[in-house]
């Protein structure tokens, strides 16, 4: 099918503007710390792009008074379609997700120069990171090397350690973990029963390492693992933990006496031991490592009321297309292989400019119209935060849903109440008795906040709840509370209830 002139020329120009609204997104999703990463490899990979130095002027720090940003002239006729509204970049993405492939691909391919270059920087990059946390196999497998064990048994000792969960629970069946016959001839009995001897002798070893209760098979072992002699309670609290796990997670207090003979005085206080004990010992190595981090926007509060957002990118370069590139484009001596080149890199340097400038104009008025609606947050403290989803801001801010969320994706703001990740101000909600709508946060504080003031010899019903939640302006119905509170784990009243003797 030929295709008519109109049709080619919104081919070709759908072909050019894919990448640079791809580098656009990239751009306005990056934090702070990797946007100047990156602004620092484009300047290293871009010879026409180049940083404002400051000059001294009469004793003090000036910046050049002419934009050096703005495109000049002759600039401006080696820009692709430059009639172009950058504007809604972002929202023709979206229409090109699919084709996108197909459409542009890279015309040239890296030189094994560029490729050493490349590999030099990601060995750079890789030098500088973080190391990583140490993980709960690293940790149980550098306390195996303390001991001194036979090939057999070492190997199947870190058979076991691998195969733990991230909590530190061993799920496979020790059968499943054998190693297989070196003589496939053999008595299989035999091999089975001494492999079997073999693995529990070294799932008993692992058991012996830190953190007490790896290793464990199900809850009730690994509570078992983590008692010792010495504890006070320590008989009590293995006839709990062996025959009384559920009936103390329903808080059946009355009959665990009946059963045991215990007092309830004492079931309690073995309880309260109990509960020092770790259900999951592997989790401590679960928590990823978290850096500081560097807020993109800070929030400062007006002397005649309300707040007004400002963005930290003072430590940001400030790019210019180079004037040594310039004149090169203008002198008539220069060859048109070198020409190309500098009108390439031009172009790429004019819409990574471009791109910056949209990322600062879409995040200040992102972040201020969170703020215009969070003003009560600001003001009075988390617990007034209001519902918000990113369409209504998308709608208020004239973008698309995309764009806010590129916009807010790992960004960080500075408040006086402290700092937040932007997403935090984005919170469901639900509709009250009398119709307002009431943030999710708003009615888990709360909550919360009721549950741990109650009377806990007499807890508070569902029912009961609803009211206390009334007194303090949320009209809630029972469902939601007992939706809440369970999606908060906080458990019924009957198990939240404490026993007294004269309960008994």
């Amino acid at each position: 099918m030929r295709l008519s002139f109109g049709q080619q020329m919104q081919m070709a120009q759908k072909q050019v503007l894919a990448p640079r609204m791809i580098q656009s997104m990239e751009i306005l999703q990056l934090p702070i710390i990797a946007l100047q990463e990156r602004l620092e490899q484009e300047i290293e990979d871009n010879p026409v792009l180049d940083q404002i130095e400051p000059i001294e002027d009469q004793g003090t720090l000036q910046e050049e008074q002419v934009n050096p940003d703005a495109p000049t002239e002759s600039e401006r006729e080696l820009v692709v379609d430059d009639n172009t509204n950058n504007e809604d970049d972002f929202e023709r993405l979206l229409n090109l997700a699919d084709s996108l492939p197909d459409e542009y691909e890279e015309r040239s391919r890296p030189s094994r120069g560029q490729m050493e270059a490349e590999a030099d920087r990601h060995h750079d990059a890789m030098a500088n990171m973080v190391a990583r946390p140490e993980s709960l196999h690293d940790y149980l497998h550098h306390q195996l090397s303390w001991y001194d064990l036979d090939g057999d048994l070492r190997q199947m000792c870190e058979r076991i350690i691998y195969n733990l969960d991230s909590n530190g629970y061993l799920k496979s069946p020790l059968e499943e973990l054998l190693l297989p016959p070196a003589d496939l001839n053999g008595d299989a009995d035999l091999w089975h029963e001494e492999q079997m001897k073999i693995a529990e002798e070294a799932l008993a070893a692992v058991q012996r390492f830190d953190p007490p209760g790896v290793g464990a098979r199900n809850l009730k072992e690994c509570l078992l693992l983590q008692l010792t002699p010495g504890l006070l309670f320590y008989e009590e609290l293995q006839v709990l933990i062996e025959n009384h796990l559920e009936d103390l997670e329903n808080n059946r207090l009355p009959l665990i006496a009946k059963k045991t003979g215990f007092s309830l005085e004492t079931i309690q206080e073995s309880w309260e031991d109990l509960r020092t004990l770790k259900p999951k010992p592997g989790s401590e190595f679960n928590d990823n490592f978290a850096p500081a981090v560097t807020p993109d926007v800070f929030v400062d509060r007006l002397e005649a009321g309300g707040y007004e957002i400002r963005l930290e990118d003072g430590q940001l370069p400030s790019l210019f297309i180079s004037p040594t590139y310039r004149k090169l484009l203008q002198d008539p001596n220069t060859t048109p292989e070198t020409r190309d080149y500098i009108k390439r890199k031009v172009n790429s340097a004019q819409w990574i400019i471009e791109a910056i400038e949209q990322r600062r104009s879409t995040l200040t008025r992102v972040s201020q119209a969170i703020v215009d609606h969070q003003i009560r947050f600001l003001d009075d403290g988390p617990e007034h935060i209001e519902p918000l989803k990113m369409q209504q801001i998308a709608d208020k801010v004239g973008v698309h849903v995309t764009t806010v969320s590129r916009a807010v994706d790992d960004k960080w703001m500075q408040t006086p109440r402290g700092i937040f990740p932007l997403k935090r101000f984005f919170v469901g909600g639900t509709t009250s008795a009398d119709g307002a709508e009431v943030a999710w946060d708003k009615v888990r504080l709360k909550l919360q906040e009721i549950v741990d003031d109650e009377n806990k010899a007499k807890p508070f019903s569902d029912d009961a709840l609803v009211d206390q939640l009334a007194k303090s302006g949320i009209k809630v119905a029972r469902r939601t509370v007992t939706k809440y509170r369970k999606a908060m784990d906080i458990p019924s009243s009957r198990q939240r209830r404490v026993w007294t003797e004269d309960k008994k």
